[in-house]
Protein backbone atom coordinates (compact mmCIF):
# COMPACT_ATOMS: atom_id res chain seq x y z
CA UNK A 1 0.00 0.00 0.00
CA UNK A 2 2.93 2.35 0.90
CA UNK A 3 4.41 2.16 -2.85
CA UNK A 4 0.90 2.33 -4.11
CA UNK A 5 0.83 5.77 -2.59
CA UNK A 6 4.01 6.90 -3.43
CA UNK A 7 3.89 6.03 -7.08
CA UNK A 8 0.74 7.65 -7.03
CA UNK A 9 1.86 10.60 -5.16
CA UNK A 10 5.25 11.18 -6.98
CA UNK A 11 3.51 10.57 -10.73
CA UNK A 12 0.68 13.11 -9.77
CA UNK A 13 3.15 15.48 -8.41
CA UNK A 14 5.83 15.14 -11.23
CA UNK A 15 3.51 15.81 -14.08
CA UNK A 16 1.39 18.20 -12.32
CA UNK A 17 5.27 20.33 -12.18
CA UNK A 18 5.45 19.56 -15.50
CA UNK A 19 2.34 20.76 -16.95
CA UNK A 20 2.80 24.20 -15.49
CA UNK A 21 3.55 26.17 -18.12
CA UNK A 22 3.17 23.74 -20.88
CA UNK A 23 1.81 24.22 -24.30
CA UNK A 24 -1.02 21.91 -23.69
CA UNK A 25 -1.89 24.08 -21.03
CA UNK A 26 -2.50 26.84 -23.38
CA UNK A 27 -4.90 24.48 -25.64
CA UNK A 28 -6.73 23.44 -22.29
CA UNK A 29 -7.19 27.36 -22.10
CA UNK A 30 -7.91 27.89 -25.84
CA UNK A 31 -10.33 25.00 -25.63
CA UNK A 32 -12.17 26.89 -22.15
CA UNK A 33 -12.70 30.14 -24.38
CA UNK A 34 -15.00 27.73 -26.72
CA UNK A 35 -16.67 25.18 -24.76
CA UNK A 36 -18.14 25.05 -21.22
CA UNK A 37 -15.50 24.26 -18.63
CA UNK A 38 -16.93 20.86 -17.72
CA UNK A 39 -16.50 19.51 -21.02
CA UNK A 40 -13.02 20.67 -21.13
CA UNK A 41 -11.94 19.17 -18.17
CA UNK A 42 -14.08 15.35 -19.44
CA UNK A 43 -12.35 15.71 -22.40
CA UNK A 44 -8.89 16.48 -20.73
CA UNK A 45 -9.30 13.76 -18.77
CA UNK A 46 -10.26 11.39 -21.15
CA UNK A 47 -7.70 12.05 -23.73
CA UNK A 48 -5.04 12.27 -20.62
CA UNK A 49 -6.10 8.44 -19.38
CA UNK A 50 -5.84 7.21 -22.72
CA UNK A 51 -2.23 8.32 -23.37
CA UNK A 52 -0.67 8.02 -20.24
CA UNK A 53 -1.94 4.24 -19.98
CA UNK A 54 -0.19 4.10 -23.16
CA UNK A 55 2.85 5.94 -21.54
CA UNK A 56 2.80 3.41 -18.51
CA UNK A 57 2.83 0.52 -20.70
CA UNK A 58 6.04 2.05 -22.68
CA UNK A 59 7.73 2.43 -19.14
CA UNK A 60 6.86 -1.63 -18.19
CA UNK A 61 8.29 -2.83 -21.28
CA UNK A 62 11.30 -0.64 -20.48
CA UNK A 63 11.23 -1.75 -16.61
CA UNK A 64 11.29 -5.45 -17.60
CA UNK A 65 14.19 -5.16 -19.95
CA UNK A 66 16.28 -2.81 -18.49
CA UNK A 67 18.28 -3.15 -15.22
CA UNK A 68 16.99 -0.64 -12.28
CA UNK A 69 20.15 1.64 -11.37
CA UNK A 70 20.48 2.42 -15.40
CA UNK A 71 16.70 3.27 -15.50
CA UNK A 72 17.27 5.69 -11.97
CA UNK A 73 20.23 7.17 -13.53
CA UNK A 74 18.69 7.87 -17.39
CA UNK A 75 14.80 8.92 -15.30
CA UNK A 76 17.33 11.32 -13.35
CA UNK A 77 18.70 12.91 -16.70
CA UNK A 78 15.08 12.92 -18.34
CA UNK A 79 14.12 15.18 -15.05
CA UNK A 80 17.10 17.25 -15.21
CA UNK A 81 16.37 17.54 -19.25
CA UNK A 82 12.80 18.15 -18.55
CA UNK A 83 13.78 21.03 -16.02
CA UNK A 84 15.46 23.01 -18.76
CA UNK A 85 12.92 22.24 -21.51
CA UNK A 86 10.74 23.83 -18.52
CA UNK A 87 13.23 26.88 -17.87
CA UNK A 88 13.23 27.49 -22.18
CA UNK A 89 9.09 27.41 -22.38
CA UNK A 90 6.82 25.76 -24.32
CA UNK A 91 4.36 28.09 -26.47
CA UNK A 92 1.38 27.08 -28.90
CA UNK A 93 3.09 28.31 -32.16
CA UNK A 94 0.09 29.93 -34.36
CA UNK A 95 0.28 26.98 -36.61
CA UNK A 96 -0.57 24.85 -33.18
CA UNK A 97 -3.39 27.62 -32.63
CA UNK A 98 -5.07 27.34 -36.32
CA UNK A 99 -5.22 23.67 -35.81
CA UNK A 100 -6.93 23.21 -32.44
CA UNK A 101 -9.33 26.35 -33.74
CA UNK A 102 -9.83 24.22 -37.62
CA UNK A 103 -10.55 20.71 -35.67
CA UNK A 104 -14.55 21.69 -35.42
CA UNK A 105 -16.60 18.29 -34.54
CA UNK A 106 -20.37 18.42 -33.80
CA UNK A 107 -19.79 16.67 -30.47
CA UNK A 108 -17.44 19.44 -27.48
CA UNK A 109 -16.30 16.59 -25.72
CA UNK A 110 -15.16 14.78 -29.02
CA UNK A 111 -13.63 17.99 -30.03
CA UNK A 112 -11.96 18.81 -26.78
CA UNK A 113 -11.04 15.09 -26.74
CA UNK A 114 -9.58 14.95 -29.89
CA UNK A 115 -7.53 18.16 -30.16
CA UNK A 116 -5.77 17.72 -26.38
CA UNK A 117 -4.92 13.87 -27.20
CA UNK A 118 -3.07 14.92 -30.34
CA UNK A 119 -1.21 18.42 -28.58
CA UNK A 120 -0.18 15.53 -25.71
CA UNK A 121 1.29 12.89 -28.23
CA UNK A 122 4.93 13.07 -27.40
CA UNK A 123 4.77 15.94 -25.26
CA UNK A 124 7.01 16.61 -21.72
CA UNK A 125 3.97 15.32 -19.55
CA UNK A 126 3.75 12.14 -21.59
CA UNK A 127 7.98 11.67 -21.28
CA UNK A 128 7.41 12.17 -17.63
CA UNK A 129 4.85 9.95 -17.03
CA UNK A 130 7.11 7.03 -19.44
CA UNK A 131 10.09 8.11 -16.43
CA UNK A 132 8.02 7.88 -13.63
CA UNK A 133 6.60 4.61 -14.64
CA UNK A 134 9.60 2.92 -14.86
CA UNK A 135 10.48 3.70 -11.31
CA UNK A 136 6.68 2.46 -10.06
CA UNK A 137 4.20 -0.10 -10.83
CA UNK A 138 1.97 1.07 -14.09
CA UNK A 139 -1.63 1.24 -11.97
CA UNK A 140 -0.75 4.17 -9.31
CA UNK A 141 1.02 5.98 -12.05
CA UNK A 142 -1.56 5.86 -14.58
CA UNK A 143 -3.72 7.44 -12.00
CA UNK A 144 -1.48 9.78 -10.29
CA UNK A 145 -0.77 10.99 -13.76
CA UNK A 146 -3.90 11.67 -15.09
CA UNK A 147 -4.89 13.65 -11.72
CA UNK A 148 -1.87 15.23 -11.82
CA UNK A 149 -2.46 16.48 -15.15
CA UNK A 150 -6.36 17.19 -15.04
CA UNK A 151 -5.90 19.25 -11.82
CA UNK A 152 -2.85 21.48 -13.37
CA UNK A 153 -5.23 22.10 -16.71
CA UNK A 154 -8.05 22.38 -14.58
CA UNK A 155 -6.47 25.57 -12.54
CA UNK A 156 -4.99 27.03 -15.27
CA UNK A 157 -8.56 27.17 -16.95
CA UNK A 158 -9.94 28.97 -13.52
CA UNK A 159 -6.67 31.09 -13.50
CA UNK A 160 -6.80 31.90 -16.87
CA UNK A 161 -10.75 32.75 -16.66
CA UNK A 162 -10.50 34.81 -13.57
CA UNK A 163 -6.54 36.66 -14.07
CA UNK A 164 -6.70 36.56 -18.26
CA UNK A 165 -2.89 36.86 -19.07
CA UNK A 166 -1.59 38.55 -15.57
CA UNK A 167 -0.40 35.52 -14.30
CA UNK A 168 3.76 35.57 -14.16
CA UNK A 169 4.47 32.67 -16.15
CA UNK A 170 8.26 33.21 -16.15
CA UNK A 171 7.80 32.46 -12.35
CA UNK A 172 5.68 29.76 -12.78
CA UNK A 173 8.07 28.43 -15.20
CA UNK A 174 11.39 28.66 -12.81
CA UNK A 175 9.58 27.63 -9.83
CA UNK A 176 8.62 24.01 -12.17
CA UNK A 177 11.86 24.01 -13.77
CA UNK A 178 13.85 23.99 -10.12
CA UNK A 179 11.61 20.59 -9.11
CA UNK A 180 12.42 19.40 -12.05
CA UNK A 181 16.43 20.14 -11.37
CA UNK A 182 16.36 19.14 -7.77
CA UNK A 183 14.00 15.66 -8.50
CA UNK A 184 16.36 14.47 -11.18
CA UNK A 185 19.70 15.19 -9.14
CA UNK A 186 18.37 13.35 -6.33
CA UNK A 187 17.17 10.31 -9.16
CA UNK A 188 21.03 10.95 -10.81
CA UNK A 189 22.40 10.67 -7.22
CA UNK A 190 20.66 7.26 -6.43
CA UNK A 191 21.60 5.70 -9.62
CA UNK A 192 24.97 6.36 -9.64
CA UNK A 193 24.95 5.04 -5.94
CA UNK A 194 23.25 1.98 -7.55
CA UNK A 195 25.96 1.45 -10.19
CA UNK A 196 29.07 2.14 -7.52
CA UNK A 197 27.62 -1.00 -5.17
Amino acid sequence: MTAFLAGLGFSALAVFIAEMGDKTQLVAMSLATRYRALTVILGITAATAVVHIASVFIAEVLGASLPTDWITLVAGIAFLIFGAWTLRGDEMSAKDEERAASRRIKSAFVTVFTVFFIAELGDKTMLTTIAVGTQYDWLPVWLGSTVGMVAADAIAIVLGAVLGRKLPERAVRIGAASLFFVAGAVMVGQGVLMLLA
